[in-house]
């Protein structure tokens, strides 16, 4: 009997060494699994994030093309040219007989000129003129958007072409949506008569904090740190934001305003973002402020 207690000891130690395998082989499985797991992981994160770096152009501006043969049907508007480096951008320019000055609009990141050109009977009642840019690869603008510094140049190139025109008059630097972030770095280069800057955000870099609060900062191509840009304004500034706003929330209005001393703030109650112009509240406040210069 003593032969079959041994039998079973070794069965039981080949039972036991079998399982361990076994038990060895699921662990093993298991640790490939999970660096297989992290590894896509990590490498899911690398692409969304080199696209995200590469490709952000499509996702913080929304163009829309219009054909080279475009006219705007607008009276007393005339189309201009402005040559940059590499493109022409399209620009419309309301004269009127005796204008008291020029408002310098830089729009926002979708649409173009046709889309944004809806307010041009309130610079008539106001006797502005207005100057409007299509940035490029917007509307009838050639070329295609690749840094924030070939934005602000293209700006400035729009605004050496047009504002020598108004030497002796006043000249508001306006900006909506995105173009406030261009507006406040110009309104520190040049400083107008006025700035107006309605709904902006405090800086692209917040925005993209707060929306993708997982991606590294330094994959943001585009900061447009308006909240620095400020207080390099000498001249008076406006800032006008609805309390409806979500895609610019009204507390970037409201920071951006703490970050210089003076700064007037308006808030147009019921307003959202894409329609705050339509507001009565909006067009007189923007009036009153224009008549007072």
């Amino acid at each position: 009997m003593a032969w079959m207690s041994a039998r079973r000891i070794t069965l039981a130690a080949c039972d036991s060494l079998t399982t361990n395998a076994r038990s060895g082989s699921q662990y093993r499985w298991l640790r490939r699994a999970g660096i297989a797991l992290l590894a896509g992981g990590v490498l899911g994160y690398a692409l969304l994030a080199g696209a995200v770096y590469f490709k952000q152009e499509s996702l913080i501006f929304l163009p829309v093309p219009l054909p080279a043969d475009h006219r705007f049907d607008i009276p007393g508007v005339e189309e201009i040219n402005v040559a940059v480096d590499g493109a022409t951008l399209s620009a419309i320019h309301l004269r009127l007989p005796e204008p008291a000055g020029l408002v310098f609009f830089l729009h926002g990141n979708a649409g173009n000129l046709q889309t944004w050109s809806t307010n041009i009977d309130f610079y008539r009642r106001v006797n502005y003129d207005l100057f409007m840019l299509d940035y490029r690869g917007f509307g009838k603008s050639t070329g295609a958007i690749e840094s924030e510094a070939q934005l602000h140049a293209d700006v400035k190139a729009a605004w050496n072409q047009v504002a020598p025109r108004y030497a002796g008059k006043k000249i508001i630097v306006y900006g909506r949506s995105l173009g406030t972030g261009l507006a406040a770095r110009l309104a520190g280069d040049v400083q107008p008569a006025l700035t107006v800057l309605v709904s902006p955000f405090l800086s692209l870099k917040a925005m993209a904090d707060e929306h993708y609060p997982w991606l590294p900062a330094f994959l943001n191509r585009y900061p447009m740190r308006s909240d620095q840009q400020l207080a390099a304004i000498n001249a008076p500034v406006l800032i006008i934001h609805g309390d409806r706003d979500t895609l610019i929330p009204i507390s970037h209005a409201e920071r951006l305003r703490q970050t210089r001393a003076a700064t007037e703030y308006q808030v147009i109650d019921g307003a959202a973002h894409n329609d705050i112009h339509k507001f009565p509240a909006y067009l007189d406040r923007l009036a009153e402020r224009l008549r007072r210069l």
